[in-house]
């Protein structure tokens, strides 16, 4: 067997020389167009990874923000702080230090309200005013009964008692 000899024919040189130098060109084309798509699939990448970044760090601050009046809101809707304050003390001639400290006791004896929520704390304000009123205490060799006037129930619990002499 031999090859025939097509080397001598020009016109199958002519159509062999024309498939190459075709398909390098169409291959430099392929190439070019290629790259292009490339590059603008690059950029868009880019330009979406640099999106999610942003509104990662949005979400985050979102977050935070929120974390933060939620515990805000948690704190309003707490009982933070007890104030105690009698009234009538000058009726029965009874100083301030006496006073002070029978008010700093009414407020270790109801600081069991203290960070509960403020519809426990209403609904049991009956309670309260049971533990305040229902205690004698003994100022100057004298007996005293406190009888509440006043409850306001909010993040202060705020009571305005009076003193009743206990007979």
């Amino acid at each position: 067997m031999r090859i025939p000899p097509y080397y001598r024919q020009t016109g199958w040189q002519r159509f062999l020389a024309g498939m190459a130098i075709g398909g390098f060109i169409s291959w430099i084309i392929f190439l070019y167009i290629f790259g292009s798509w490339q590059e603008i699939q690059s950029k868009e990448i880019q330009r979406q990874k640099d999106e999610i970044a942003d509104l990662k760090k949005a979400v985050k601050i979102w977050q935070g923000d929120f974390n933060k009046l939620n515990e805000k809101n948690q704190e309003q809707l707490t009982v933070q702080n007890i104030k105690v304050k009698i009234t009538n003390f000058e009726k029965y001639k009874l100083d301030l230090l006496s006073v002070s400290e029978l008010e700093e006791m009414i407020k270790e004896d109801i600081d069991m309200v203290m960070a509960k929520d403020l519809e426990s704390v209403y609904n049991n304000k009956d309670l309260i005013k049971k533990v305040i009123e229902n205690k004698v205490f003994v100022l100057n060799d004298k007996r005293f009964k406190l009888q509440v006037k006043e409850m306001i129930v909010y993040t202060t619990l705020q009571i305005q008692l009076q003193i009743i002499m206990d007979g």
